[in-house]
């Protein structure tokens, strides 16, 4: 199942996963980058539930945005090797 995923989600952890530089990996930083994608959608969910009934539908532009940055903190998060979760954080 997991290498269906990651092969499915290829596009974007070959952004994280490529490189040969050095990288520092803490395992508490895959745990705060899970973390970091469920406030993005719990905020995703507030978003939508406050503006549902207003008369525009601009909400949508910072929903698709911070869903965007959730979906990539998932799949980074869960199915990334350590040096995708330090590209994430920008460790060198």
């Amino acid at each position: 199942m997991k290498a269906s995923l990651r092969a499915l989600f290829s596009p974007i952890l070959n952004i994280f996963e490529s490189g040969d530089e050095p990288y520092l990996y803490k395992p508490s930083q895959r745990t705060i980058l899970l973390a970091v994608s469920v406030l993005f959608t719990i905020l995703i969910i507030a978003i939508c539930a406050f503006s549902w009934n207003t008369a525009g539908f601009g909400f949508l532009i910072p929903v698709v945005v911070f869903s965007c940055v959730a979906l990539v903190g998932y799949v980074v998060g869960l199915l990334g090797n350590e040096r995708a979760v330090a590209k994430i954080w920008g460790n060198k």
